[in-house]
């Protein structure tokens, strides 16, 4: 009989919507108990039964790599970014049964009300043994599993739950401050300079209904979001190309961008700037979720 040669890893997909410490502990968990060669963290481009995510998949990926990459054993797969689509769990497990030999897979037990409609349950459940997260309010009913581990758990791993609660600190600090720290000592001007550049800029090429929301004292990947409108698609990319340059003149720079003809993402380490078309501004209403954060955070201080 030939011996399975591949290294054995573990799987843990999610939208990381964003990824916080309560990940970052979980991560630890699994590396801690199982005997894995490696535990391959996988950022959903789109998960399969959402339709909307708040922050960009490319942005999540980085916010995945700098949460996590320092630790042990642990890798950041690009592979469902890539794909630009939703993709399947099967999909995923036989795509890197290609490189390794795919043994655990890790689910948090509200996937398990739904588990058996997976798109090709039975040959998952057939090849992997499931790492279950415990989550308050869930019941793990394991009847259907035929190998799995219960991961108990004392700490929060909602992205939903973290974002529109109080505890809203459980943002890992660590994702903001690693990139925060590509700018300390490079860029000297104050943050209010910086946004007023960034207004002077949108006001000059024509966005319109721009507003900045104030995050300074919130554990949110950026102190300063700023939101404007495009005029259409071939608008949207323009504005950006002018921030890029513009910026640079002025001695600051975009560190990672997302960019499409609906909705660009331009990341500044300390400041995250939304250029929208009106549609998609509408659609996704992420004015409210960063006024929740904002009301949170007044909360907070008082």
């Amino acid at each position: 009989m030939v011996k399975n040669s591949k290294p054995i890893v573990a799987l843990f997909g999610g939208s990381f919507d964003p990824p916080h410490k309560g990940h970052q502990k979980i991560v630890l968990k699994i590396i801690s108990i199982l005997e894995i060669e490696n535990l391959i963290i996988v950022p959903a481009y789109l998960n399969p039964f959402k339709t909307t995510s708040l922050a960009s998949a490319s942005l999540r990926l980085q916010w995945c790599q700098i949460l996590f990459e320092s630790i042990k054993k642990v890798k950041i797969s690009e592979y469902e970014v890539k794909q630009k689509r939703a993709v399947r769990t099967f999909e995923t497990v036989q795509y890197f049964n290609h490189f390794f030999q795919v043994k655990y897979l890790v689910i948090g037990a509200d996937s398990l009300k739904e588990i058996e409609k997976w798109s090709h349950f039975k040959w998952l459940n057939s090849i992997v043994t499931w790492i279950i997260m415990e989550r308050e309010g869930y019941i793990c009913e394991t009847h259907m599993l035929k190998k799995w581990k219960i991961l108990a758990l004392d700490i929060p791993i909602s992205s939903t739950q973290i974002r529109t609660t109080k505890d809203v600190k459980e943002i890992d600090s660590k994702i903001k401050h690693a990139v925060l720290q590509i700018l300390k000592g490079k860029n000297p001007m104050k943050i209010e300079t910086r946004i007023n550049n960034i207004l002077e800029i949108l006001n000059d090429k024509k966005a319109q209904e721009i507003e900045v929301f104030n995050l300074d004292k919130a554990d949110y990947i950026a102190k300063k979001v700023v939101i404007a409108n495009s005029l259409n698609g071939k608008h949207t990319l323009a504005l950006f190309d002018y921030l890029k340059k513009d910026l640079k003149e002025k001695g600051d720079e975009i560190l990672a961008s997302d960019v499409s003809d609906d909705w660009v993402v331009a990341d500044l380490g300390d400041i995250l700037i939304h250029i929208m078309v009106p549609e998609y501004r509408q659609r996704y209403s992420l004015e409210s979720f960063l006024n929740d954060l904002m009301t949170t955070q007044n909360k907070n201080l008082n």
